[in-house]
């Protein structure tokens, strides 16, 4: 059985349609990136999923005891506010210390847990968050955009932190994106949505597909030679 189903999940906000008629099966242990312009819905989506945000229609099934982990797109802390790294993730609660050093060494943020918040790196800090997200060792773990601010090197690494921790904890991994080349080898499935679901299936057939280059302005030549890549493109789009 899928880990989460969306059946017809639709959002109308003062009169505005956000997101309409969305289909979505997650399956155990795999990694899904929802690509999309600005204002496609993709963070709606993300609410709704998590539960901050009440669909206007449509229902979400999930196992009872599923446990999700969070990283948001991004995370203000005041800078002159002194709080470690292990204070930080010990927030709300006391959490004990070998599960707050496991947690950041499945992160790859080992050795940062005496650091001050403030001094962290875009991609130290981004890393952070991710281990705060695995502490209950999440059933299916979701980013937000979680590259924002990080440059090339540092968000392919931190996606190639994803794939480990996918297959260290079996967890299955829902990520957002408006760049699909940046999660493309991270992905197993790509949805692309404006609202309802254009097109989806292996990340290369997204790539090429009619639907995702007219939603993002992508030249025909431009998308096959930039998207190309060692996926099977046996299976189609539905």
């Amino acid at each position: 059985m899928p880990l989460l189903t969306l059946h017809d999940i639709g959002v109308t906000r003062r009169g505005n349609t956000i997101l309409a008629g969305i289909d979505l099966a997650l399956q155990a242990g795999e990694i899904v990136t929802v690509v999309g312009p600005n204002g496609s819905g993709k963070t709606t989506l993300l609410r709704v999923i998590i539960g901050a945000l009440t669909p206007t229609r449509g229902e979400i099934e999930h196992h009872s005891a599923l446990t999700l982990g969070y990283v948001p797109q991004r995370l203000h802390i005041d800078p002159t506010l002194p709080m470690t790294v292990a204070r930080f993730m010990a927030l709300p609660r006391r959490r004990p210390a070998d599960a707050l050093h496991r947690a950041l060494e499945q992160a790859g943020a080992e050795g940062l847990a005496d650091r001050q918040m403030a001094t962290l790196s875009g991609g130290q800090f981004q890393r952070v968050l991710l281990a705060r997200a695995l502490l209950g060792r999440p059933d299916l773990l979701i980013l937000d955009e979680a590259n924002q601010g990080l440059d090339h090197r540092a968000t392919a690494a931190f996606y190639r932190q994803i794939d480990r921790v996918r297959r260290e904890l079996g967890c299955s991994v829902l990520m957002v994106s408006h760049e699909l080349h940046v999660v493309m080898k991270a992905s197993d499935r790509v949805i692309c949505l404006n609202g309802h679901i254009c097109c989806q299936g292996r990340p290369e057939a997204v790539a090429s597909s009619p639907a995702y280059r007219d939603l993002l302005g992508v030249d025909e030549r431009d998308a096959v030679a930039f998207y190309r890549h060692d996926h099977d493109l046996a299976e189609a789009l539905p």
